[in-house]
């Protein structure tokens, strides 16, 4: 069983907690150590257990914490050679010291205290950006957080998970008649920037299979989504593929600023 707990999920910051019980680790560090310290410890877990964490990029909401996480935990970070450049062009991870610093390779598996974890490229606006396949105790969970389109190889690792977290980041409307700038609007449609509801739905349509157990949706945009646009789109779409949620799958939306329920995966 994998224990599951959202920290943090948006652009004011993102941090997901695992643990199998003997291995604890989280992806992005987009939060503060007191702020994710406090967060665990109301779910009564110690956060001193982590013992290393994924980057899926460089954008400051996944890296915003980092430095003082690893200047207290000392924990290995492991991502990417592009990655890891990008992190001093950064004011908040320019200091980051290379001794924390552990390289991976995309489409390569590797098992990190017992995790095996198989990170793949998305496409969004980042030196680089990857999603994660991570296995334990024959549990598949694949995350895919900040993605402007939801290509064939990432398709085929979701087709694979028992438990899947996927950005859900805008509503159309709400975003083309919202207050955003064009240029921003444009740079979030792109196919580099973020997943609407809709193209969230459509991909879930694609991917669905007896073994996905339940989905959360992440990165929920404050200001051009809400959770119920983004519970509703999606369950809807798999209404009419014949996938109904709470029969079928459970259907969860994370919350921005504030810890998820911790969620058990086996």
């Amino acid at each position: 069983m994998l224990k599951f707990l959202s920290l943090a999920s948006g652009s004011n910051g993102n941090c997901y907690y695992f643990s199998n019980g003997e291995t604890s680790f989280v992806v992005d560090m987009g939060i503060g150590p007191r702020t994710l310290k406090q967060r665990l410890l109301l779910n009564g877990i110690n956060p001193d257990t982590i013992g290393f964490a994924l980057l899926t990029h460089d954008h400051v909401d996944h890296t915003n914490g980092l430095v003082a996480f690893c200047k207290r935990a000392s924990v290995p970070v492991y991502s990417t050679p592009e990655i890891h450049r990008a992190l001093p062009r950064h004011t908040v991870t320019r200091d980051i010291s290379n001794a924390y610093l552990r390289m991976i390779s995309k489409d390569t598996p590797i098992v990190i205290q017992g995790i095996k974890v198989t990170p793949f490229e998305v496409p969004h606006d980042a030196a680089q950006t990857l999603g994660y396949m991570i296995e334990t105790e024959g549990v598949k969970i694949v995350l895919i957080t900040d993605v402007g389109e939801m290509i064939p190889e990432a398709e085929a690792y979701c087709r694979q998970a028992n438990y899947l977290i996927l950005e859900a980041n805008f509503d159309q409307d709400m975003l083309i008649n919202g207050p955003y700038p064009e240029d921003l609007k444009a740079r979030i449609f792109n196919g580099r920037g973020h997943l609407s509801n809709h193209k969230c739905a459509r991909s879930l349509c694609s991917v669905m299979h007896p073994e996905l157990k339940s989905v959360f949706l992440c990165h929920l945009s404050e200001h051009n989504n809400t959770p119920e646009l983004a519970y509703n789109t999606v369950s809807s779409a798999l209404k009419n593929h014949g996938h109904i949620v709470g029969r079928d799958l459970k259907l969860y939306c994370l919350p921005r600023k504030e810890a998820s329920p911790v969620f058990c995966l086996e």
